[in-house]
């Protein structure tokens, strides 16, 4: 009996630890995509990479900061991220058991009643079987690295999934950031049409006086009534498009508002956010999450390959048991009861119709896929960090551009306004010069709004927001007061601001019988 148990340990011993592995020595695919930047990608010099650089560092607006740390804290595909990566590390222990011995505590009672003519007894013969003690079910020896190649897949799964959670990390940073600067660019693009709305408003009225006493047409009169309904339209729309968008806010931050929170920075503050550095295409493969991902599932399907090509050798099994047995239940632990059986098993697949070639080239197909999807990651990622630093350099310029078409369109405007208050320029410069400046007002927003998302794009695609900050940063420390929200009042309601000296000399013109200069030159129309 002690010589059977040496040999039933030595035999497990053995499986565990001297297993070999049937999968294919790994090696990391060739990254398909150049070596460099593209030629007209910005590069900006630094030593820091992205992923060091903690969102708190990166965003310098103190009430964005606050929001991210909330949807950190509270958003529920983040949270379902994380409890996928306890479900995966759980199916890797179960995995993982499989290549330990399972051994249970056993208790087995029999009873039987045999007819004589068969027990070879007279009458019927009762006869029972009582057994207790310890037992091994079925304990595979692991000699080719069957359970070891599937253990190896189920651990690099469970890597994969935790990368999938950083990615999400990252993508849930990215996401309220462009969230809340795109409600920015909506409030502050609304706030510059209901601006627009007053001054139209204002015009209307005055061109409708005139109007009455016989100074202006009723062209006139009507197009400036359009330009009043049109700013009319642009703040209603862009109050709803603010509003929904505050809405997906308050969801990505865990579906409450904040109460307390600091004083945002004006839009066209160019400190909202830090321009970051970009290092060599190579650094994406260590700094990316997804790419990990995707590279320890292709990991995980190699390790199944050496799982399916053990299949093909013999499977080798032992089950055991070992303790007291008796044909009656009081003499169950009675002097002399000890008993033990040791069952060796092996098993070599000879026709299983193919069922082996079948699994083993799914492994192998699953292993392609997998290749493909790394490298196709790769390629994803090196486009949307080639996309953004391509774009940072013109953005810059786009955003120069249009504040210098916005500088010309108010030049032109007051000159516009000038010459018509002398007679000199009709009315449809003065119209066509006020809704050029309304547009390039929006426009430069705009610009300011696609220039800072892309700034986020950049930094999200370069593997940052995992970490907070490398050093403590003041605005989280606490919070201050929300200033109380605009209220936007219905178009019908808002009251036109103080006119301009130009139009109460307008008004008073219109109080007069005379015919302005510009009547006179047939140029009112």
């Amino acid at each position: 009996m002690t010589r059977l148990r040496k040999c039933a340990f030595a035999l497990m011993a053995a499986g565990m630890l001297t297993s070999c592995s049937m999968a294919p020595t790994y090696e990391r695919p060739e990254a398909p995509v150049e070596g460099t930047w593209p030629e007209h990608a910005a590069v900006a010099e630094g030593t820091i990479p992205a992923p060091e650089i903690g969102w708190a560092e990166f965003v310098r607006d103190p009430r964005l900061q606050v929001l991210i740390a909330a949807a950190i804290e509270n958003n529920r595909d983040l949270r379902v991220a994380t409890l996928r990566i306890e479900e995966a590390r759980a199916q890797y222990n179960i995995q993982w058991s499989e290549r330990l011995p399972n051994i249970n505590a056993e208790g087995q009672a029999q009873r039987s009643k045999t007819p004589g003519s068969i027990a070879g007894t007279p009458g019927y013969a009762n006869t029972g079987n009582y057994q207790v003690g310890l037992g091994l079910a079925a304990f595979e020896i692991d000699f080719f690295g069957r359970v070891k190649s599937l253990s190896d897949a189920a651990l690099y799964q469970y890597f994969a999934t935790e990368e999938a959670q950083r990615s999400a990390h990252i993508s849930l940073v990215s996401e309220v950031c462009k969230t809340y600067l795109t409600e920015r660019a909506l409030a502050k693009q609304r706030d510059l049409a209901q601006k627009s709305y007053k001054a139209y408003k204002s015009t209307y009225e005055l061109t409708e006086k005139r109007f009455e006493v016989g100074a202006s047409s009723a062209l006139e009169l009507r197009q400036y009534e359009t330009l009043m309904h049109n700013a009319r339209v642009s703040v209603v729309t862009l109050e709803r498009q603010r509003a929904q968008m505050e809405n997906a806010l308050t969801v990505l931050i865990g579906g409450k508002k904040i109460d307390n929170l600091p004083a945002q920075k004006d839009f066209s503050d160019n400190e909202i956010l830090m321009e970051i550095p970009a290092g060599l295409p190579s650094d994406l493969l260590a700094n990316r999450p997804d790419i990990r991902q995707y590279e320890n599932q292709l990991r995980s399907a190699n390790a199944n390959i050496g799982a399916a090509r053990a299949a093909f050798f013999p499977r080798i099994t032992l089950t055991a048991f070992g303790g007291t047995a008796s044909n009656t239940l009081s003499g169950l632990f009675d002097a002399g009861s000890s008993a033990w059986t040791f069952t060796p098993q092996i098993l070599l697949p000879i026709f299983d119709a193919g069922r082996n070639i079948a699994n083993l080239d799914l492994a192998e197909a699953r292993k392609n896929i997998a290749i493909t999807e790394y490298e196709k990651t790769i390629q994803v990622a090196f486009r949307e960090v080639a996309d953004a630093l391509i774009a940072r350099g013109l953005f810059n310029e786009q955003v120069t551009a249009q504040a210098a078409v916005l500088t010309a369109e108010s030049e032109r405007l007051m000159l516009s306004r000038a010459r018509y208050d002398n007679g000199i320029a009709s009315s449809l410069d003065v119209l066509d010069a006020e809704r050029q400046h309304f547009a390039a007002e929006q426009t430069l927003v705009q610009a300011r709004l696609d220039r800072l998302i892309n700034t986020v794009d950049l930094y999200r695609s370069l593997g940052g927001g995992l970490q907070q900050a490398t050093v403590p940063v003041e605005p989280l420390a606490e919070a201050k007061a929300m200033p109380p929200a605009t209220e936007v009042k219905p178009a019908a309601e808002v009251e036109p601001p103080v006119e301009a000296k130009a139009a109460e000399e307008t008004v008073k013109s219109a109080e007069t019988p005379s015919v302005p200069a510009v009547e006179k030159n047939g140029e009112n129309g």
